[in-house]
C-alpha cells in the first residue's frame, strides 16, 4: 500500500510539475507571443472619421454642425437565424429585409447595417436583444438652417467626407486625422465596444457670407422663379473692395442634409459652373476699352439712325432705331450698332487686351469646386462676325461671378480683386490658425475711367436708360442690364423664346455697399433684362441696404446740407438737430 502511495504521489507530483513549468514558459517566455495572438484574435480596430469642424456665417451663426448618431453593426459570425433577424430588423430600420439579410450573411466578422440611426431607433435595436449585434458612437452632418447657403456649403459622405462646395475645398481643415475605435470579442463571440481616440475634432471654418443677407436673396429668388416660371435663377452679392462672397443663391436648390434626393441639376452651383453668352452686361469691355485708350469719350457720337449694321456677313440690329447717339447713350439705351462701331474703332488687339484684362477666358480664383474658366477665343481664331459679336456679348461664354467681378472692378476704383467665401480658419480651440488674404487685386483701370463708366451705368439705371426698375429708394444705382438668346439644341440657332435675363449693378453708386448680379435662365412671359432681372435686383437690395442699417443717400445729403447751412449761419450741430 505505502509502494502504491508513493508512486500515485510521484505520479501526481509529476504532473503538477509538467504543468507548471508549461505555466512558467507561458506566463514568462512566450507571454508577448501570445499575448499578441490573443489581441489580434480578440480585438478589431475599425477606422472611422472624426468630427467634422463647425461652419459659421461671418457674423458666427452656425451653418454645419455634428450631430451624435450612433451606427449599427453586426457580427455575421454570431447571428444564429438570419432570417429572423432580417425580418425584425427591417420593421425597425424601414429597410428591405432582403438587403439586410444579404449584410447578415456575408462572410466577414463586421458589417455595418445602418449608419448614423436615430436615437428612438437605436433604442428599438436594443430592446430586440439579438445577439451579434452592437452599435458604435458616430456623427452625423446637419445643416440648421435647412436649404440656407446650400450650394456655399456643399455636402458629405455618408462618411462625412466633403463632396461639394466648403465642405470639399477645405476638407484637409475640416477634418483632423481619422479616428479609431476597437472591438473586442467577449466568451461567446460576442462584439463589444472598448474606445478609441474618437474624441478629436477638426478645425472650423468661418464664411465670409452673411446669413441675413443670404436670406434676403434666397426669399426674392424664390420669388422671381415663381413669378416668371423660369427654368433657373442665379444671384450673388460681393463686397467690391475685398471681394468678400456676401450672398450667393442658385434656383433651384437643394438640401444638403438630403443631397442625394434631389437632381444632380440642382446641386449645381450654376454662379460659379454655367456659362453664358452675357449679351450687353459684356459692353463694360468696349466702354471701359474705349474711354482708358481714349478712342472716344462720353460725348462722341455714333450714327446709330440705320438701326442695323453689317459685320462678316452677318447683320446685328437695335431693338428700336435710336439715331445719332453719344458712347453714354449708347451704353444708356444699350445699342448694338452702337457697341459695335466702338468696338471697330478699337480693333481686335487692343478690344481683346482688355477682354483678358478684366478676367474673362480664366479662372476667377473663389475658392469653391468646379469653376469654369469661360470660353474666350483669342484674335487668330476670329471669324469675320467675332469682334461685332463679342462688343455685344455674344460669341464669349462667361460664368455670372466673372462679370461680377468685372464691375467691381469699376466701384472699387479700378481693381480686380479675387472673389472668396472663406474669411477664416480656427483651430479647435477657436484661435485663427489662417486668415485668408483679402488684398489680392490689381489695378486694370484708371479713376478717369472708373468715373466716366460710373457716370454711363447710372444712366442705364433711369426713365430713360433700359434698367428703370432696378431703381432703389433714395439710392443712387449705376449698373447693366443683358439679355441674350440661347441656342435651340434641335435646329443648332438661337431661339426666338429661350433667353437669359440679367442685370448686374452697385449701390449706392458712388461708395458701394456692395455690387450684385442677378441672372435668370428661361423666363416665361417676359425677358428682356430690364423687366426682368433688375426689378430682382431692386427688391433684394432695398431690404439689404435697410439689413446692413445703410443710410439712404437722400437722408444724408439732406443732413449734410442743413448742418453745412447751420456752420455757415455760425448754428451748432445741436441747434441744427
Amino acid at each position: 500500500m505505502n509502494k502504491r502511495a508513493l508512486l500515485v504521489a510521484t505520479i501526481v507530483f509529476v504532473m503538477f510539475f509538467v504543468v507548471f513549468l508549461r505555466l512558467i514558459d507561458l506566463m514568462l517566455l512566450d507571454h508577448e507571443k501570445l499575448s499578441r495572438i490573443a489581441r489580434i484574435q480578440q480585438t478589431k480596430g475599425q477606422e472611422i472619421l472624426v468630427r467634422r469642424g463647425t461652419i459659421y456665417d461671418r457674423n458666427g451663426r452656425e451653418l454645419a454642425i455634428n450631430l451624435e448618431r450612433p451606427s449599427l453593426y453586426c457580427d455575421p459570425k454570431i447571428i444564429t437565424s438570419p432570417q429572423k433577424v432580417a425580418y425584425s430588423l427591417g420593421r425597425v430600420l424601414k429597410k428591405r429585409h432582403r438587403l439586410i439579410l444579404k449584410n447578415l450573411k456575408a462572410d466577414r466578422r463586421f458589417v455595418w447595417l445602418a449608419r448614423k440611426v436615430k436615437p428612438e431607433v437605436a433604442e428599438a435595436v436594443q430592446r430586440l436583444k439579438i445577439e451579434g449585434l452592437g452599435f458604435l458612437p458616430d456623427t452625423k452632418r446637419f445643416y440648421p438652417k435647412g436649404t440656407l447657403a446650400a450650394h456655399v456649403l456643399g455636402f458629405v459622405d455618408i462618411d462625412n467626407r466633403g463632396l461639394e462646395g466648403v465642405e470639399h475645398t477645405y476638407e484637409k481643415y475640416l477634418v483632423a486625422d481619422g479616428g479609431r475605435v476597437y472591438l473586442t470579442r467577449d466568451a461567446r463571440g460576442n462584439i463589444l465596444y472598448r474606445g478609441g481616440d474618437y474624441e478629436s475634432v477638426g478645425d472650423s471654418i468661418v464664411l465670409t457670407i452673411d446669413e441675413g443677407l443670404q436670406a434676403i436673396v434666397e426669399e426674392e429668388l424664390d420669388r422671381a422663379l415663381k413669378k416668371w416660371q423660369a427654368e433657373a435663377i442665379t444671384a450673388i452679392m460681393m463686397d467690391p473692395y475685398t471681394g468678400e462672397i456676401l450672398a450667393l443663391a442658385n434656383r433651384p436648390t437643394f438640401d444638403p442634409n438630403r443631397p442625394g434626393r434631389f437632381r444632380p441639376s440642382y446641386r449645381r452651383n450654376r454662379a460659379i459652373t454655367d456659362l453664358y453668352e452675357p449679351g450687353s452686361t459684356f459692353k463694360i469691355v468696349m466702354a471701359a476699352a474705349a474711354l482708358e485708350e481714349r478712342v472716344a469719350g462720353l460725348n462722341s457720337r455714333f450714327d446709330c439712325s440705320e438701326g442695323v449694321i453689317e459685320v462678316g456677313g452677318k447683320k446685328i440690329r437695335d431693338s428700336h432705331k435710336h439715331g445719332v447717339l453719344t458712347l453714354k447713350e449708347i451704353i444708356q439705351k444699350s445699342s448694338n450698332v452702337g457697341a459695335v462701331k466702338v468696338a471697330l474703332k478699337l480693333g481686335p488687339e487692343r478690344f481683346f487686351r482688355y477682354v483678358e484684362l478684366f478676367g474673362f477666358g480664366r479662372k476667377t480664383g473663389i475658392d469653391l469646386t468646379g469653376e469654369s474658366p469661360g470660353i474666350v477665343k483669342p484674335p487668330r481664331e476670329w471669324s469675320g462676325t467675332t469682334q461685332g459679336a463679342m462688343a455685344i456679348g455674344y460669341e464669349v461664354m462667361v460664368t455670372p461671378l466673372q462679370i461680377l467681378r468685372a464691375y467691381a472692378a469699376v466701384a472699387n476704383g479700378g481693381y480686380l480683386v479675387r472673389p472668396h467665401i472663406v474669411s477664416a480658419v480656427l483651430s479647435p480651440e477657436g484661435l485663427i490658425i489662417k486668415k485668408v488674404n483679402s488684398t489680392d487685386k490689381e489695378k486694370i483701370l484708371s479713376s478717369r475711367t472708373v468715373k466716366l463708366l460710373k457716370e454711363a451705368f447710372k444712366a442705364v439705371v433711369s426713365e430713360d436708360g433700359t434698367a428703370a426698375q432696378a431703381t432703389v429708394p433714395g439710392n443712387t444705382v449705376a449698373g447693366k442690364t443683358g439679355t441674350t438668346r440661347l441656342i435651340d439644341p434641335k435646329t443648332g440657332r438661337y431661339s426666338y423664346k429661350d433667353f437669359v435675363s440679367s442685370f448686374v449693378g452697385m449701390v449706392p453708386a458712388d461708395n458701394p455697399a456692395f455690387v450684385m448680379i442677378v441672372v435668370i435662365w428661361k423666363p416665361k412671359h417676359k425677358y428682356y433684362g430690364g423687366e426682368v432681372a433688375a426689378p430682382v435686383f431692386s427688391d433684394i437690395a432695398r431690404k439689404a441696404l435697410a439689413y446692413r442699417y445703410i443710410p439712404r443717400e437722400d437722408i444724408l445729403k439732406k443732413n449734410i446740407l442743413v448742418v453745412s447751412r447751420g456752420i455757415k449761419n455760425n448754428i451748432s450741430a445741436v441747434e441744427v438737430e
